[in-house]
């Protein structure tokens, strides 16, 4: 009965990839990660075995030392970032792609491709980020691995897998382009954090940066929720998962900062 009930369920999953597989964009079927559902599903899995594991692992264990390895890991993001931000905003305008209503450019087109490579290039980012939180393990720094943590980072893991498999452009490369600006000064800020406490006092702008990434979540709700009120062919199934997810981190981001700068000030006030 068990192996029957095993079968069944890897008959159903092998039903599912086959269906991804006929209804994903056939330009990005051979593309790293992207042919089936299982290597990334089995990312995501590791990435939350890692959250789960990671710092009982590292309890008896002394912090590691990645100052050197973070400035790096940091300034690479920066640079990826610059790419990913300057290709989709060159791209769209070369390609007149309009604010309001763009449709997704499923041809071979030197355009349409170009788009699609940097979708896939802004997913593969969310797979390489997901090293911010090895990287608080490993510096025992758990309390940086918050619930909104993990959940943005193996969230956009599962949203630009189906938006590259399904949508690799159109008015996806809106929120995209935006987030990869916001990361730029992100991972600038954490770069020159990295760098020891020397640098500290230039990091004055820390809620800034805050205040600049719950802009954007804003940003992609109006333009996502435009477009909910208007005939546009571009799937809607899409456009209310984008729109309902920005609401959830302007929810959760939106907590952190009330946590992180008006709890301190009322912290002030009463000492």
């Amino acid at each position: 009965m068990e192996q029957g009930y095993i079968s069944g369920l890897q008959s159903k999953l092998s039903n599912l990839s086959e269906q991804l597989q006929d209804k994903g964009d056939p330009r990005v079927a051979d593309w790293l990660l992207m042919k089936s559902p299982v290597p990334i599903s089995c990312i995501i899995i590791g990435y939350l075995l890692m959250v789960f594991l990671g710092p009982r692992l590292m309890t008896d264990r002394k912090p590691f030392q990645l100052k050197y390895f973070l400035v790096v890991y940091n300034f690479s993001l920066v640079a990826l970032s610059i790419y990913m931000c300057y290709e989709f905003r060159v791209t769209s305008w070369k390609a007149n792609y309009s604010y309001k209503c763009q449709p997704v450019d499923y041809s071979s087109s030197v355009l349409g491709l170009r788009m699609a490579d940097v979708c896939w290039w802004y997913f593969f980012s969310k797979v390489i980020e997901t090293l911010d939180t090895a990287f608080f393990i490993l510096r025992k720094k758990n309390n940086q691995v918050t619930f909104l943590h993990v959940y943005h980072h193996s969230s956009m893991m599962v949203n630009w897998w189906l938006g590259v498999k399904f949508v690799a452009g159109g008015q996806s490369f809106f929120l995209a382009m935006i987030n990869s600006f916001v990361h730029i000064i992100m991972y600038s800020y954490y770069g020159l954090s990295a760098m020891g406490p020397g640098m500290q006092k230039y990091l004055w702008w820390k809620r800034y940066m805050t205040q600049l990434q719950l802009a954007q979540f804003f940003a992609v709700i109006f333009h996502t929720g435009y477009n909910l009120t208007i005939d546009c062919d571009f799937p809607q199934g899409f456009n209310y998962a984008v729109f309902f997810y920005a609401i959830s981190l302007v929810v959760l981001f939106s907590n952190f900062y009330a946590k992180s700068y008006f709890s301190k000030k009322e912290g002030k006030l009463k000492v």
